[in-house]
């Protein structure tokens, strides 16, 4: 006899999941303990969301999806954000969630809630299994539909009395693991048609988006680009996916590339608020759109694309590279495209140089993550959230390899951070002794998870976070200024929305752990402070830059959510 947390347990490890991130607590206290008992790693966080960060980090990492547990009612309630940013970020997870006995519904049982319907807008497949002996089957399904085509979350409703109910072994329902997706391979014909297309432009532009980082395509990627000299705009986490210091880059004239480009090649990434839609201005009226995506759904989203290849982004780029080279073409780097590509690039780079090289107290963000960036090494994964904190840091903290940079998302979830670091940092210890995690938080963000620092010091995880402090939400105030309007009336009424506490000495946080933080003023202190964080192999580190409070970023032609014309 096998009872439902036990065979729970065994269905996880024979789909080949490793990992295990949550909450334990009743109803699931007997799961946890299985789920280690058959030999998957459990991981225990102090927020259900952070915990479900994780797991979907870990997912997007591997291919393989990690597995979210929590506890009825509230516990579930909590996930749910985590579940939803996975599913708008196209990440693998599982999620399974305790809750109330099934006898017990109805009549108001302990944190009773309907959670599979509660789920079931955030994920892909939610169910609630009939009976414990047919668990390993909607394990094998939940892990399947995770993973097949776009990827996304799923749920696994388990009430206390499957949990505890006791089957006969040969009453199991047993599966075999989940095979890994199938390869869609591009329409020949659309292949033909995106070469003709991309031969007759005079300005064309490649995107890449972490739908190609998440496809390791990254070498049919570069070969595409340095076979073809077409210049590439990275979306944030397609970074990497070709160097961000390759020469081809040309994200020193984003906004250049994109109103100008006459044809433009769309892999794995999608015409959202984060490309402004497709949309003029930020695009010419006439733009040729060659998209490739593996989901049907997404084609010809916002935009009529001229041509639209539902496939993997590995095979397409492979056939669009011989149907190129059949046709020997390629962009000549001296040519009048590139030559308007460098003028604008060169002139945003001497601005940007310009801000960088101003180190006058209080720092500006681009000073600050200059320090930071000469201390990164190639091979470092780089989370970060915030507001400018991420978006300017983006623009100087380089990616050289795919898969090395997790920041807020589609979604622009804060409170992402932490957790993405842990799994970051459990990936690199399983699979790249060494390799470090460096989490860049401004204040506001780090607040929203700021705890799991316990996590990181319970699991021995050397992550080393940064804190760019500018006391508020996108600016904030200097310590005088706040003190006086602190006392100057009802805190409430004259305290601004965007305002956070002057000068928190979040570093402090450490010393909780025994260890020391670093509280950073000046370039010397960072210098100094990221010296010390980089040779510490055992725990984490924390480093509270604080920064000018009214510091912004360079200024920007276009507001940079682009505005529906509707």
């Amino acid at each position: 006899m096998k009872d439902g947390n036990q065979i729970m347990a065994e269905a996880l490890k024979q789909q080949g999941l490793e990992y295990v991130f949550g909450i334990m607590g009743h109803p699931v206290i007997e799961l946890a303990l299985n789920i280690q008992a058959v030999g998957l790693r459990y991981v225990g966080f102090r927020n259900e969301q952070a915990a479900c960060y994780a797991a979907q980090a870990y997912g997007y990492l591997t291919k393989k999806p990690a597995v979210v547990l929590c506890v009825s009612g509230p516990g579930l309630l909590h996930v749910i954000g985590g579940m939803a940013n996975a599913q708008v970020n196209c990440w693998p997870v599982l999620v399974l969630g305790g809750s109330c006995p099934q006898d017990h519904e109805g009549i108001g049982g302990f944190q009773e809630w309907p959670q599979v319907e509660a789920s079931r807008p955030y994920c892909k497949y939610a169910a609630r299994p009939p009976s414990a002996a047919l668990i390993p089957l909607h394990v094998e399904k939940a892990v399947r539909y995770a993973t097949y085509g776009r990827p996304g979350a799923t749920y696994l409703d388990l009430p206390a009395t499957i949990l505890k109910q006791n089957v006969d072994e040969n009453k199991i329902v047993l599966t075999l693991p989940c095979p890994e997706p199938p390869i869609i391979f591009p329409d020949q014909r659309r292949i033909e048609e995106a070469a003709d297309m991309l031969v007759r432009s005079e300005k064309p532009l490649i995107i890449i988006g972490k739908g190609a980082a998440y496809g390791r395509a990254e070498q049919e990627v570069q070969n595409l680009v340095h076979l073809t000299g077409l210049p590439f705009l990275p979306t944030p986490m397609g970074k990497g996916v070709v160097p961000d210091t390759d020469p081809l880059c040309v994200s020193s004239a984003r906004t250049y590339a994109l109103q100008q480009s006459d044809v433009i090649l769309l892999l794995g990434a999608r015409l959202n608020w984060m490309l402004h839609f497709g949309h003029p201005p930020r695009f010419q009226n006439n733009v040729k759109i060659i998209q490739v995506d593996l989901c049907a759904e997404e084609l010809h989203n916002s935009v009529s694309s001229a041509v639209a290849i539902q496939a993997d982004i590995k095979c397409t780029v492979e056939s669009l590279i011989k149907a190129l080279q059949s046709r020997k073409w390629s962009i000549n780097r001296n040519g009048q495209w590139w030559k308007e590509l460098d003028l604008k690039a060169n002139k945003n780079k001497n601005i940007i140089h310009q801000m960088c090289s101003n180190v006058t107290v209080p720092l500006n963000y681009y000073a600050a993550f200059t320090c930071i960036q000469q201390f990164v090494p190639n091979d470092c994964i780089i989370c970060s959230e915030g507001a400018n904190t991420m978006d300017i840091g983006r623009t100087i903290l380089l990616n050289n390899l795919p898969r090395h940079r997790l920041d807020a998302g589609t979604f622009g979830t804060m409170g992402v951070g932490l957790g993405f670091a842990i799994a970051a940092a459990l990936y690199c210890k399983d699979n790249a002794p060494g390799k470090r995690v460096l989490c860049v938080e401004g204040d506001s963000a780090f607040g929203f998870s700021g705890m799991e620092i316990e996590t990181m010091f319970r699991y021995q995880l050397p992550v080393i976070i940064i804190i760019i402090n500018n006391n508020g939400i996108y600016s904030g105030l200097d310590s005088n200024t706040f003190k006086q309007i602190q006392t100057a009336g009802d805190p409430t009424q004259v305290i601004p929305p965007n305002s956070l506490t002057s000068e928190t000495h979040y570093e402090r946080m450490l010393e909780m752990f025994g260890k020391k933080g670093h509280f950073c003023t000046t370039i010397e202190e960072i210098q100094q402070a990221l010296k010390k964080s980089f040779a510490e192999l055992n725990a984490p580190s924390l480093i509270n830059i604080m920064i000018d409070p009214q510091a912004d970023r360079k200024e920007q032609k276009y507001t940079w959510l682009t505005e529906s014309k509707l």
